[in-house]
């Protein structure tokens, strides 16, 4: 039977390896937009969690807003990588910081 802890040690472990992309590969804005992807999933897999074995159904409603926002940021992230490639031809992070000028 599975206890609190191991959801919560699978959480950490996806919550570290999302933070892991984010800071290992601040180049492609694909791969971090996913990594933070990662990030909102460990977050709701915990909520989840805690909503079961709580016995509370709170939490499992708060994560339907959390993919709400999640779906609506990866909707907006996409389009605003369309736009840029269609300007730059390139995905690149350093290209959104020459934008500023």
């Amino acid at each position: 039977m599975l206890t609190l802890q191991s959801y919560l040690t699978l959480s950490a472990i996806i919550f570290s390896i999302g933070i892991t992309g984010i800071v290992i590969n601040r180049k492609n804005i694909i791969i971090v937009m996913m990594c933070t992807e990662l990030l909102l999933i460990s977050v709701n897999f915990n909520f989840i969690a805690f909503s079961h074995f709580l016995q509370d159904l709170s939490g499992q409603v708060f994560v339907f807003f959390i993919l709400t926002v999640a779906a609506a940021e990866a909707a907006i992230g996409l389009a605003i990588l369309v736009a840029l490639y269609r300007n730059k031809k390139s995905i690149s992070v350093g290209e959104l910081n020459k934008l500023r000028n």
